[in-house]
């Protein structure tokens, strides 16, 4: 496969906007070139307990699997739109619980590989040099 250009964003949980702290839990990565979009989402419940402890965990969970089911051609509420506008809207800055961090760029041949790279380097525990 050809490289081409992707978009990704961390998808990152704030419990306390004023503390500014925030747990990483999932990634979304969008390439034109390859028709993909797709959210990813792993929610460490330990470690966001740790930020706040008396969060919702199955609250965030739900808007956690909202980015997922966003991405997806199958079901969700966006998905009659373009990919290219359905990333648009999923990374556009919010002041929720779960929302995104800016978004990057980069080249790949593999979009559904170079996602399981950004997990493992940007949410999972101890991977990626942490």
């Amino acid at each position: 496969m050809e490289r081409a250009v992707y978009e990704y964003a961390v998808i990152r949980v704030v419990p306390c906007v004023v503390r500014g702290e925030f747990l990483n839990a999932g990634v979304i990565l969008y390439s034109q070139p390859h028709a993909y979009l797709c959210a990813r989402t792993e929610l460490d419940g330990s470690r966001l307990r740790a930020l706040d402890e008396s969060i919702d965990l199955a609250e965030v969970g739900r808007a956690l699997a909202a980015y997922e089911r966003a991405c997806s051609a199958d079901s969700g509420p966006l998905r009659g739109e373009p990919l290219g506008s359905r990333f648009r809207w999923l990374t556009a800055p919010r002041s929720t619980v779960v929302q995104t961090g800016p978004v990057h760029a980069g080249l790949t041949g593999d979009p559904a590989a170079e996602l399981e790279c950004l997990l493992d380097r940007l949410v999972r525990r101890g991977a990626g040099g942490r």
